[in-house]
């Protein structure tokens, strides 16, 4: 699932990469990692003897190029199963506290995907724009999680089959366009297994939690501070629970729900899409330049399928060498789900298709797909898939099972619905066997969690923060009442006073707090 923010700063939650990202990871990888009770049952300064040499490993900090921030990279074990193997270089960056005020210390930041770059979400908003108290009194710092970006990046697909598999058919109608949509998602998987074989197996949450708890103790942190938007809720889930004596204060900002099963999470999201779309639609049909009309909301979902409809029968020109189908076309609505800001922007988008001009909703697509204009991708997706296959089992293992979801996903989202059921066999044809579980996370022993829920949020829907704060032994659930995905720094006072209030003095929010 992708859940992030296209036109603001990265929060996502990519799920099955596919022609459209739907669903997300959510479980917990156990291959090579101790149980969860037994890491959690050390000592928050208690090393396994095998990791001593990468717990007493020294950061070797110089300037990125960045003016403020430092950068280093850090060591750690390709398979933790395996520590006296290969090892993996990791990169990490950092803004040093700016006062006043007494240092806290390290805040670490993840803005989701899996696959998005918290080094760029660090450099690129975190550092600079949140809010100054918490800046003042932390070093705000970040690491690529493994497999992705700078750290030992995944990779799948040149750009120009990456085009390609951004427009095959997303919702086909016969079985050659399944065959056809079947077969993109095994060149993918191959594609990966070819350029990325070594690490595909060792790129799991539970690897990456594992990582955060290393980088925790190299910058002399006894507890992990940190905020994680989207998938980095589940990431920060995963640390809780693997080493709850060394939770800090932890915002979990978008939450997903560990506890469910692939098949399960990508149709919530389903729902929530639908959810943000009927939130648009009402928003735009009472405007009088309207492209889905001036009716009701229904009116204007109906408007859309049919422009998705005639998209799928014939595409029309971007002004690119890429037409813009269906495919591209419903990916482009998606991505401006993720922030009302872009609403704007997708009426613009919408009215330039009806006209027959698509390059407005090309250009919301390769920004949801990371595209560059040189026709290069990042490998946002690339990792995303790795992350997700790795994570939980596989919503679907074949196109006739993906048939008989059909009706359950189509009754969650009838404009969304049969694209994202289609987009969850993603993971069907995966070269590494999925080392994870879907599960409750309780995470005993740690201290006070905020977990934040926006009761819009396409991306991560609500009801999951309800959840994951009611498994976690200390969670407190922090409600925004708006629209978009993820709350914290999107506008509301609420919100972030009470988020930077617990940052800052460790006091959580009174339970049952709404904000708008």
């Amino acid at each position: 699932m992708h859940t992030r923010r296209p036109l603001r700063t990265l929060a996502l939650v990519l799920g099955t990469v596919g022609l459209l990202a739907s669903g997300c990871s959510g479980g917990s990888s156990t291959t090579g990692s101790p149980s969860p009770a037994r890491a959690g049952s050390a000592s928050p300064s208690a090393v396994p003897e095998a990791l001593e040499p990468f717990y007493a490993q020294h950061l070797s900090w110089r300037d990125c190029g960045v003016p403020g921030f430092q950068c280093t990279t850090m060591k750690a074990p390709l398979d933790y199963a395996k520590p006296e193997g290969d090892s993996i270089k990791l990169a990490v960056s950092r803004k040093k506290a700016t006062g006043p005020g007494k240092r806290i210390g390290s805040l670490l930041v993840n803005p989701g995907g899996p696959g998005g770059s918290a080094i760029g979400y660090l450099q690129g908003y975190a550092a600079i724009g949140y809010p100054a108290p918490v800046r003042a009194r932390y070093d705000m710092v970040a690491i690529d999680p493994r497999g992705v970006a700078r750290s030992e990046p995944v990779e799948c697909l040149t750009g120009p089959q990456m085009d390609a598999y951004t427009q095959v058919d997303q919702t086909p109608d016969d079985r050659a366009e399944i065959a056809k949509l079947s077969g993109a998602f095994e060149t993918f998987a191959t594609g990966c297994e070819k350029r990325s074989g070594e690490i595909l197996p060792h790129v799991s949450t539970v690897e990456t939690a594992r990582d955060m708890d290393m980088l925790r103790a190299l910058l002399g942190d006894e507890r992990l501070h940190y905020v994680g938007a989207s998938y980095g809720t589940f990431l920060g889930a995963t640390y809780a629970e693997l080493f709850p004596g060394r939770v800090g204060r932890l915002v979990l900002d978008g939450a997903m729900d560990p506890s469910l099963p692939s098949a399960e999470m990508n149709r919530d999201q389903t729902a929530g899409f639908e959810t943000a779309f009927t939130s648009f639609a009402e928003d735009c049909v009472k405007k009088k330049d309207c492209p889905l009309g001036t009716g009701s909301a229904d009116d204007a979902a109906d408007r859309l399928k049919q422009l998705f409809a005639d998209l799928d029968a014939r595409p029309i020109p971007t002004g690119d060498s890429r037409p813009l189908g269906e495919s591209l076309a419903t990916t482009g609505v998606i991505a401006a789900m993720y922030d009302e800001t872009a609403w704007p922007q997708l009426r613009d988008a919408l009215a330039g298709a009806e006209k027959g001009d698509g390059s407005g909703l090309l250009s919301l697509a390769d920004s949801y797909y990371e595209r560059e204009p040189n026709g290069t991708y990042t490998n946002l997706m690339y990792a995303n898939a790795a992350v997700n296959c790795l994570d939980l089992p596989p919503a679907f293992t074949s196109p006739e099972a993906v048939t008989r979801a059909l009706p359950a996903f189509e009754k969650a989202s009838p404009v969304f619905g049969r694209g994202f059921a289609w987009a969850a066999l993603n993971c069907a044809h995966w070269p590494v066997p999925p080392t994870g579980t879907a599960h409750r996370i309780k995470a005993e022993g740690a201290a006070p969690i905020v977990v934040v829920g926006t009761t819009r949020d396409p991306a991560t829907p609500y009801k999951w923060a309800q959840s994951l704060a009611g498994q976690l032994s200390s969670g407190t659930l922090l409600t925004y009442e708006g629209d978009g995905h993820t709350a914290y720094g999107r506008g509301s006072d609420c919100i972030d006073t009470a988020i930077n209030t617990y940052l800052l003095d460790g006091t959580p929010p009174k339970p049952g707090t709404k904000c708008t």
